[in-house]
């Protein structure tokens, strides 16, 4: 079944070619434009996915997330601007290791969720803005931002993202000494994620584990 904005891009067409109306065509590059958006991020998603798995960069992911987020500023479309903006951020973070270049696009993120209400892009954009924090030795400010992330995720009933979010406070808790406090969190990450069936995030608390047992 296909997007409606590609029937409504072919009426939108037949009204300037039959119709005679040339702002018709203005609004069928609106509707193609809108749709281009929400490929190249889907897109570049996947490719950030292919990253995780195998970790060979692919330079075509950043030039799909800054291409949706030109196109949905011109749009106007701020919800999907801060989702792309997430995106930008979390690829010179996570692909790159580049905090500092990836900390304005995740503030610009978060901001543009705050201006729609979005809870799920703020819980990404706050939950990286808070690995910054981390990054930086700024554990408070850390913890403060995971916290938040957490409870949006709570929230909106996020489940799969509710186990990441305790699995990073975990993680943080490492580093600020406080391993049983690390323990607690791992073991309630490891119980929403095997109610919610996230197999994935499973193996990243295992691996948290066992880093923790080890460390003694």
């Amino acid at each position: 079944m296909g997007d409606d904005r590609l029937d409504r891009a072919k009426e939108h067409y037949e009204q300037a070619v039959f119709g005679g109306d040339p702002d018709a065509l203005t609004a069928a590059q609106d509707e193609l434009d809108s749709l281009e958006a929400d490929l190249a991020l889907a897109r570049g998603r996947i490719l950030h996915a292919r990253f995780l798995a195998d970790r060979q960069e692919d330079p075509g992911e950043l030039a799909l997330f800054e291409h949706a987020v030109e196109l949905y500023h011109r749009l106007g479309e701020v919800r999907g601007e801060a989702e792309a903006c997430f995106w930008v951020g979390t690829f010179h973070q996570v692909v790159r290791g580049d905090g500092d270049t990836a900390l304005p696009a995740l503030e610009r993120s978060y901001a543009l969720a705050q201006q729609t209400g979005d809870a799920l892009t703020m819980s990404y954009a706050v939950r990286h803005l808070g690995f910054h924090a981390m990054e930086q030795g700024q554990l408070d400010l850390a913890r403060e931002r995971m916290a938040e992330s957490l409870r949006l995720r709570r929230e909106i009933g996020f489940r799969p993202g509710v186990a990441a979010a305790l699995l990073a406070l975990a993680e943080l808790s490492v580093q600020c000494g406080e391993p049983e406090r690390a323990r607690e969190l791992l073991g309630e990450a490891t119980a929403v994620a095997e109610e919610c069936g996230a197999r994935g995030t499973l193996r990243w608390i295992d691996a948290a584990r066992a880093e923790l047992d080890a460390a003694g």
